[in-house]
């Protein structure tokens, strides 16, 4: 069985009742005259941020459920409530520390189009003199209130959301625009200018980087030791209704209960439950798949990026315990496993932060292989021959959530391969995963996947066959196709389509070192093998639809 917290099954219920024995619901027709305004978004639900360092009964917070943000793709149900649930919980949070807060459910906002529109009105009936916000992590938002700013006679101010390592205006300094940076050498900088897994005379364990001794699969038998998940049981069931009500259109399975944790004790509570689960073999299996495990979503993933990515829980803090734990564990976790996930923190997160923001807004533009063929629709449903297909998208619809690996290696891959357009693969990324903002889903759906930036993340693009997934997962041996034929009827489709990829983007690739080897391989088939491996990736991009 999965396993659940229920110690406080509804905590947004607790809070509730006894949030409002001391407070006052306001609404938009309800407002006082105040002094100043300020806005949070969905994903700066940060309770350390200096704003609430002081109480001030001139001072409004206001958070809501915009339309626009639910309405711009189309959301994962369970994502929608997500950020519903989390926001309504940080909202009672400031209440209760005693901040005069505006929350704005759908009810409220759903006649209102645009965040700007909805400014204007709090603006004019607060009579505020001050408006201030958080920078977004997301260039749309940002380039709106700063339009905003033109449109308004009052003082608007903008300050940092206090999350990330490296300060927003630091960002030049490690990334220019339309330049590579390879994220190995800037997590060295961050483990340096951090002092993270370092010693005197450098790094600890005289190693940067483990990640070759991270790249096993699961046997048999170590498929039984998996961990059931910590999963909560959120009561959703009023996020729903609004969405039901006002027509907002979802994608995914929900019930009532949502898993996701929805404010700081929660994911506190998933941070310690994978240091003491899942942390001592998260390198090791880091890239593993299975369809084989009731656990097969969760492994020993952490699951902590809603957490992060909302700012519930900071980098730092997450860095430090895993750390605590590795250092406290007498061996059970080893450095390769410690350092493996730091590295997703340290290096990567802040990394592709640095890269969306010196190369904005181009970069949602990006299409170096002029990519263009529509996303097949079994992508919505998972009704798909390719096993592996199959399960990543449906465990995605089921729980808005599929580990990295399954986003990059498998929908990912099959994306580059096929040569689907960008534009559509972003949308759906962002659409269908609780974790996706914009600043972290473009490059490495745009820029690690599609290798659609022309290589400014990757050095090379992460094309692979089959080969690759039956390596990583056991997903070959329950699927329709057969991994080790190209050309057959029932060959795996992505082998012929990797072999038509590498042919028909020879010119960009072929001076490339780190695909030497796959030209190098090509160039060893005979003319005719080549021309039936063409013709049959041919037959499948044209048939897209029905693999």
């Amino acid at each position: 069985m999965t396993r659940q917290y229920t110690k406080n099954e509804n905590p947004l219920k607790a809070i509730r009742k006894k949030t409002s024995l001391f407070f006052t619901t306001m609404n938009l027709d309800q407002l006082p005259k105040i002094k100043t305004v300020r806005w949070i978004f969905g994903d700066q639900l940060n309770a350390r941020h200096s704003w609430y360092t002081e109480k001030c009964e001139e001072t409004l917070y206001v958070i809501g459920e915009l339309p626009q943000e639910i309405k711009y793709v189309r959301h994962h149900v369970q994502k929608v409530c997500a950020f519903f649930l989390a926001m309504e919980a940080f909202s009672i949070s400031l209440q209760s520390h005693g901040h005069k807060v505006l929350h704005l459910t759908l009810d409220d906002s759903i006649k209102y189009g645009s965040l700007q529109q909805l400014i204007k009105v709090i603006i004019t009936r607060t009579s505020c003199s001050s408006f201030e916000y958080q920078r977004p992590d997301e260039y749309r938002l940002l380039n709106q209130l700063r339009e905003l700013t033109s449109q308004v006679s009052i003082t608007m101010k903008e300050v940092d959301s206090e999350h990330f390592l490296v300060p927003f205006e630091e960002l030049p300094s490690y990334f220019k625009p339309s330049i590579s940076v390879r994220m190995e050498n800037f997590y060295r900088k961050m483990r340096k200018r951090f002092n993270i897994l370092m010693t005197n005379d450098g790094p600890l364990g005289e190693r940067w980087n483990f990640d070759t001794e991270n790249r096993k699969s699961f046997s048999k038998s170590s498929l039984s030791e998996i961990p059931p998940p910590l999963v909560f049981k959120n009561d959703a069931r009023l996020a729903i209704a609004r969405l039901e009500k006002h027509g907002i259109k979802t994608i995914g399975k929900s019930d009532n209960n949502l898993l996701w944790p929805i404010n700081k004790t929660q994911s506190l509570q998933l941070l310690e439950y994978f240091c003491e689960f899942g942390l001592s073999r998260f390198g090791l299996y880091q890239d593993a798949m299975t369809g084989n495990s009731e656990y097969q979503w969760s492994l020993y993933h952490s699951r902590l990026s809603f957490s992060l990515n909302t700012k519930m829980l900071h980098p730092m803090h997450v860095i430090q315990t895993a750390i605590q734990s590795f250092e406290n564990s007498n061996g059970v976790i080893s450095l390769a496993q410690v350092e493996g996930f730091i590295r997703q923190i340290l290096g990567w997160r802040e990394y592709v932060r640095g890269m969306y923001w010196s190369n904005m807004p181009s970069y949602s533009a990006a299409n170096s292989l002029d990519a263009n063929r529509p996303l097949p629709g079994w992508f919505w449903s998972g009704n798909t021959k390719m096993n592996c297909v199959k399960k990543s998208i449906q465990q995605t619809m089921t729980y808005s959530y599929a580990h990295h690996i399954q986003r990059l290696m498998v929908t990912g891959n099959f994306s580059l391969l096929a040569g689907l357009a960008p534009d559509e693969v972003d949308e759906w990324y962002l659409g269908v995963y609780v974790d996706a903002i914009e600043w972290v889903e473009l490059p490495n759906t745009r820029g690690m996947a599609l290798f659609a930036d022309g290589g400014l993340i990757a050095s090379k693009p992460y094309a692979a066959s089959g080969n690759y997934i039956n390596k990583m997962s056991d997903y070959c041996k329950g699927c329709a196709y057969k991994v080790k034929e190209r050309i057959t009827e029932d060959a795996c489709p992505f082998n012929a389509l990797y072999w038509h990829f590498i042919d028909r983007n020879k010119s960009r690739f072929s001076g490339n070192p780190r695909m030497a080897f796959p030209y190098s391989r090509w160039s060893k088939y005979s003319s005719q093998d080549q021309a039936n491996i063409i013709a049959k990736g041919e037959k499948l991009l044209t048939n897209l639809e029905s693999l």
